[in-house]
């Protein structure tokens, strides 16, 4: 048997568990890790701020099957990688993060750069564990890729003594665990096909991890076939196609009023994937009393609020392989089914919004008909994000990368990462300006990597979020919302790519198109009305 070092076998532990990409930006306490992705197949891709190689390997844990791999380096590195963990864990998205260390013998002794992984990381990860016995390093990697993809999905943490990671060991990598897709008790599937022939306002909810192309179609045809309308939970938006006269829109910030009464009027609830947490049920008053079905791989249910009458334990995939080809006869309320169609239809027709600068409701509209059928979208956490929740279409499975825990900054990065994963599908990323700026550094990780998306800064010049809330609660007062911004345009061209400011919405549709065709990371400088704060529709 041939020898290596630990850091060589973590990378021979990842190439077998299939990982293509890990983000990084290095640290001296990880040498040896660096060194043997030198010549891996693994790409190494190096971001500019630890918060943006975290986003990216979010994003790629959302839209692929592995876990997202980054790697920082101790103390202030991992500060600032804590962000991703943290939105990984609220979000429950696969994600490994391997922070380097001090050595051994320095610890407990305030050394350079010295912390506590287990104080910093253990309320908001799956695991957190240190490599302290080299030999086990291929295991330990193993472990951490099935606890991030096993029962309700998540972060784990592993710290990397860098006097470890330099010991001697065996060469020898270990077959990967298989994550288990646990399918539906046959018993379970006709207690819920009863339900459902009982009710008479039955609505399904989808969300959380794992969805494909075929289990997205195959739960919306059997929703239509029994009459059920189909919800997305708070950015799980590309659950189901939305081509499907089943799909309903979604729920959480930005939702209509009417599928927040029809929360309320359902007398069946059938949760998928996700649970019945805080911003799904407008802060925990709304769909609370109906009868409450909830097919989830975590036995726990965390986040799980209210009622649970049955708790069906299976991935989502083999749930919706299961579901009867037969159909059951229903006797729904006459308009349940049409109506939840007809009003998303409504609600998700771009309308002007009026005010000086870009219109976002003529632009979505333009969007809406100009970008690619399996586009990915992305975006981070403000008010910009809810023009493209409410009127783009997904259709496409792994098409959204979009914080649910209301970070701000993974915009950019998590653009980098769908670009790189999906060199094939087109990327287009709604930023904020103050969303933007956080971590808008990351153009420059794109032009390094051959990544190539279209970012539409909305740039209003202040923090609408909370200036919104400022006029709710403190009229009058606006208090630290206000923000000064760069030229957008020429910082993208700074960086390489292709910027251009548009300051007239009868010339969004043009600049978009110069954006496509540039085949650079574009970015198109849209200012807005800083009054304009929401879609501004008839029906809301």
């Amino acid at each position: 048997m041939s020898t290596t070092t630990a850091g060589h076998l973590i990378v021979g532990q990842l190439e077998r568990a299939g990982v293509k990409r890990v983000y990084t930006v290095p640290g001296e306490s990880f040498l040896d890790v660096l060194d043997g992705l030198h010549g891996s197949p693994i790409q190494n891709v190096v971001a500019r701020q630890e918060g943006g190689a975290g986003f990216m390997a979010l994003a790629e844990g959302r839209l692929t099957e592995l876990p997202g791999i980054a790697m920082v380096t101790r103390g202030p590195g991992a500060a600032n990688a804590f962000i991703a963990i943290h939105t990984a864990y609220q979000d429950a998205t696969p994600l490994i993060l391997f922070v380097g260390l001090i050595p051994v013998a320095d610890r407990g002794r305030e050394s350079f750069q010295e912390f506590d992984i287990n104080a910093w990381f253990g309320s908001t990860a799956k695991k957190v564990v240190t490599l302290d016995d080299a030999a086990s390093a291929a295991r330990v990697v193993d472990d951490a890729i099935f606890t991030a993809l096993s029962g309700r999905p998540g972060p784990v943490v592993i710290g990397l003594p860098e006097d470890v990671l330099v010991h001697v060991v065996e060469d020898a990598t270990v077959e990967p665990r298989k994550v288990a897709r646990t399918r539906p008790a046959v018993a379970d599937m006709d207690e819920l096909n009863r339900k459902l022939a009982a009710a008479r306002k039955p609505l399904i909810v989808v969300g959380g991890e794992g969805w494909t192309q075929e289990s997205g179609e195959q739960l919306a045809a059997w929703a239509s076939r029994h009459s059920v309308p189909v919800v997305a939970d708070f950015r799980a938006y590309d659950a189901v196609p939305h081509r499907s006269d089943a799909y309903a829109g979604f729920l959480g910030y930005g939702r209509s009023d009417a599928n927040a009464q029809r929360l309320d009027d359902a007398d069946l609830i059938v949760f998928v994937g996700c649970v019945r947490g805080d911003v799904l049920s407008d802060g925990y008053k709304r769909g609370l009393n109906a009868e409450t079905v909830v097919v989830n791989a975590d036995a726990n249910l965390l986040g799980h609020f209210s009622r649970v009458d049955q708790h069906i334990i299976a991935d989502v995939t083999a749930f919706a392989a299961s579901l009867p080809a037969t159909d059951v006869a229903v006797n729904r309320e006459e308009g349940w089914f049409a109506s939840a169609r007809a009003d998303q239809l409504t609600f998700s027709t771009p309308r002007p919004d009026g005010g000086i600068g870009v219109d976002l409701g003529v632009a979505m509209e333009v969007l809406k008909k100009e970008m690619a059928e399996d586009a990915v979208l992305t975006f981070g956490a403000g008010n910009h994000a809810l023009w493209p929740a409410r009127y783009l279409d997904h259709n496409s499975a792994n098409s959204l990368a979009a914080p649910r825990n209301g970070a701000m900054g993974m915009g950019i990065p998590a653009a980098v990462a769908a670009s790189l994963a999906y060199p094939g599908r087109q990327v287009i990323s709604v930023a904020g300006d103050g969303c933007f700026m956080m971590n808008g550094q990351e153009i420059a990780t794109a032009m390094g990597y051959g990544a190539a998306f279209i970012v539409l800064v909305v740039d209003n010049g202040i923090f609408a979020t909370i200036r919104e809330h400022q006029e709710a609660h403190y009229p009058d007062r606006p208090s630290g919302t206000h923000m000064t911004n760069p030229d957008f345009a020429a910082l993208a061209r700074s960086y390489g790519g292709y910027g251009e400011r548009v300051d007239r919405t009868e010339d969004f549709a043009a600049a978009f198109r110069c954006a496509v065709d540039s085949g650079l990371p574009a970015l198109l400088h849209l200012p807005q009305d800083p009054t304009t704060r929401s879609p501004k529709t008839s029906t809301n």
